[in-house]
Formats: structure tokens, sequence, C-alpha cells
């Protein structure tokens, strides 16, 4: 199985990615959250990957964290009736932090509100992941069962940050929007306070 690929980034769109390596152009298939944070075109770019085989085709999907493939492995493999193009529709739509909290908080009305995800959906997604994420103290955001793992204190930052938000009237998914793009402007060093001001600038 191909678990990451490193190479030339060729091209990039929202939802699509071509990494060139040794000669050969891989097409990826990425939610638009990962597009986001990518590279510009002609830098080298690392992506973790799924692979997704059927009889007449196979598929590679990228994500720029191992946790955010683990969550898309998960969205596909244990949720019934959400295959890789739903999966990639929610998580193009919230971040992973975002979508964790509303799983561990059984928020099914946001997630009803990604593309493609009805509210029986949403519903299956909280009944069959919930048990993979726990809640927060004090917060109804949920904490990633790899929060501790490298990368954690990113997600947390993240997530604090659209908890403040929507504390102050934003809708979690215009939150998480503007906090993703304040991400992306300041660097993955940002902290909560550092993206709240960013965001509300």
């Amino acid at each position: 199985m191909i678990t990451s690929i490193q190479g030339k980034l060729a091209m990039v769109s929202p939802l699509l990615a071509v990494v060139e390596l040794n000669g050969l152009g891989y097409e990826v298939c990425i939610p638009t959250t990962t597009a986001e944070k990518l590279p510009a075109p002609g830098d080298t770019v690392r992506l973790q990957t799924h692979v997704v085989y059927r009889e007449d085709s196979q598929t590679l999907y990228g994500f720029t964290t191992i946790a955010e493939r683990d969550f898309f492995r998960l969205l596909i493999e244990k949720v019934t009736g959400v295959g890789p193009k739903m999966a990639l529709s929610v998580m193009s739509r919230l971040s992973l932090p975002v979508l964790q909290g509303a799983i561990a908080a059984g928020d099914v009305a946001t997630l009803a509100k990604c593309p493609g995800i009805g509210k029986k959906t949403a519903e299956r997604l909280v009944i069959e992941l919930k048990g993979f994420y726990a809640p927060a103290s004090g917060a109804s955001a949920g904490m990633s069962v790899s929060a501790a793992a490298p990368g954690g204190e990113v997600a947390n930052a993240q997530r604090d940050a659209v908890m403040a938000l929507m504390a102050l009237g934003y809708k979690a998914v215009d939150a998480d929007k503007v906090v993703r793009q304040a991400w992306v402007s300041l660097g993955p060093a940002a902290t909560t306070e550092q993206l709240i001001k960013k965001a509300l600038g």
C-alpha cells in the first residue's frame, strides 16, 4: 500500500493535486482543507495517502497529516453508506478538529451542513464514530485519539479558536473557514489567541 508520496507539486486545485516523482505524475484526490495548505506549484510536497482499489481503477487520496488520512479511513471503513467521494466532501467542508468536535458532541446539525450529508448520514457519523473521540472537558469540542501525537497542539489551537468564534455568534462552518484561513496566513506555530485575532481582523 502507498502510505505517502513526496515530490514536486506540478498542479493543485481545490480537489486535486498532481505530484511528480521520478518522471511520473501522480494524480491525488485531496479535500479543499488540504489544498489550502499546499505550497505553490513547483515546490516539494509530501502527502499522507490512502489508495482505493476498484476492479477498473485505483484512486490515490492525499492529506497533509496522518490524522487527516486516518479520519478519512474511519469514514469510509466504519460509517455505513459513506464512500471516498462523500468522505472527501465532508473533509472539504470542515477541518479535522471541528469534525472531531462535532462527532464527540453529537452535533448532527453541523455535520448535516456538509454537502451530500443529510440528517440521517450525519446521525450515522455520530453513532458509528463517537466511540473514537472523547469530549474535551468544559467544551463541546472533541479530542482526537491522536491528539497527543505531534501536531496535536496545532489541532487544539484551531479547535479552540473555532469554539471561541462560535461563542461570539459565528456558525460552526463560518468559524471553521476563517480560522483555516488564519492558520494558512500565520503558519502552524500560531496560537489560539493569534488565530482568533487574525480571524476577527
